[in-house]
């Protein structure tokens, strides 16, 4: 039975303003319920328990009902308790030691809570409450939390809220030039991409020396698999673990590359998404599979620490990505004007050398408009397939001797395989 359905019931016995004041009562109760357990743990002086907590909403109620709801006579009443509040507090602060505020805090949201209740918002003054409760109730907890947070990560989640909440609003969402630059979808293509690596980041931190090699694979192939790559047969080079463990976590980067793909392409072109999922989810779990089937070949997985991730949302990077997705994006309009498909093809190759995403996202926002569906599919196909072939080269360069050997095959053979599709 909803809360709505119980005060409906309660007003066929009692007048209306019982009920309120009932409800007010009983939210008041339970903060001051609260408050009154931590009081009893206090070795000083604490403010308020069961009695105040239930009064000071008692008091908002009661000038809501004098002054008919007048909002100047609310708020007095409420600058009045603050000033109270103000003075326990100067109280808390004069008998020494470390003097918390979160008590006389819990006493006004009470008097908001009774002013809500006087107006009939039931549904916000329970909630109200009920938030306010828990935030008492997880003290320990939370204040846990800020122990295992980091502030480097409290500044890169912030920079996420800045490239998301900040500036992608005030971007106008409407096609720009004759090359249709739309700034509100170019930077959402930025968030899309800053949020699936944030999000591997995230992950990469948490997992920290856990699970490694072939965690760090999995994980660092959704936030970048030519990094993961590179940073694998870096370690290889200078490690005396086997060396397919290194390979086969190379390969099973490269896997989680088409899944990561096949997430941005759908968020951007349910057509493309159509188009490509079925292949890019079978290349994915098809080299991850064997990915992890060869990194166990002859001998169990050796638990080295992964590699520290690196930050994805360095604001830098954003503004670096947004500019290679728009250059992407112009080279890809005369490369069909003036070579056709083939033109495109050739761009899809070369860009492989790099990272594909700003190309692979550039290409999303072309589809269907100044490039053919069939030619935006085939040329995503050709840049991930390029990208592997690179990622081969780059490992036998790093690694050297068998992890490169055994990783530039492996890469080499998930290109062929990718060009597949192509002739479908």
């Amino acid at each position: 039975m909803g809360s709505g359905t119980v005060l409906a019931v309660l007003n066929e016995w009692l007048p209306p303003d019982a009920v309120n004041l009932l409800l007010v009562l009983f939210l008041a109760f339970l903060i001051g319920l609260e408050r009154e357990e931590r009081k009893a743990g206090a070795e000083r002086y604490a403010f308020g328990g069961v009695r105040t907590f239930p009064l000071i909403g008692l008091i908002a109620y009661a000038i809501g009902f004098l002054s008919n709801g007048d909002p100047a006579a609310q708020l007095a009443g409420f600058v009045v308790v603050a000033l109270f509040l103000l003075a326990s507090y100067w109280h808390k602060l004069s008998s020494g030691g470390l003097a918390g505020v979160t008590s006389e805090m819990a006493g006004l949201i009470t008097y908001v809570v009774g002013a809500l209740v006087y107006r009939g918002n039931f549904w916000i003054a329970t909630t109200i409450s009920v938030a306010a409760m828990l935030l008492l109730q997880m003290k320990v907890a939370l204040e846990g939390l800020t122990q295992r947070i980091a502030p480097d990560d409290i500044f890169t989640f912030t920079k996420f809220l800045l490239l998301t909440a900040v500036i992608l609003p005030v971007l106008p969402n409407q096609p720009f030039t004759p090359f249709q630059i739309n700034p509100f979808r170019t930077w959402l293509v930025v968030v899309a991409v800053s949020a699936v690596s944030y999000a591997s980041y995230v992950l990469q931190r948490w997992a920290k020396g856990q699970g490694g090699v072939i965690l760090c694979s999995v994980l660092g192939g959704a936030y970048s698999s030519t990094v993961t790559t590179v940073v694998l047969a870096k370690r290889a080079g200078s490690d005396a673990m086997p060396a397919h463990l290194y390979s086969g976590g190379i390969l099973i980067a490269s896997g989680m590359m088409y899944l990561r793909l096949a997430v941005l392409v759908a968020i951007f072109s349910r057509n493309l998404a159509a188009m490509l999922a079925p292949s890019f989810v079978v290349l994915g779990a098809s080299a991850i599979g064997a990915g992890w089937l060869w990194s166990r070949r002859g001998a169990s997985i050796h638990q080295e620490p992964a590699p520290e991730p690196g930050n994805p949302l360095e604001l830098s990077a954003a503004f670096l990505f947004a500019l290679l997705f728009l250059a992407m994006l112009v080279a890809t309009h005369f490369a069909i004007e003036y070579l056709g498909a083939s033109g495109v093809y050739t761009l899809a190759a070369i860009m492989g050398v790099a990272d594909v995403d700003p190309f692979i996202m550039g290409i999303t926002q072309a589809a269907g408009v100044s490039t053919p569906l069939h030619v935006a599919a085939a040329a995503i196909l050709i840049a991930a397939a390029s990208n592997n072939a690179v990622k081969g080269l780059y490992a036998c360069y790093f690694a050297s001797g068998p992890t490169g050997r055994q990783s530039l095959a492996l890469l080499a053979t998930l290109a062929v395989l990718g060009l597949i599709p192509l002739y479908f």
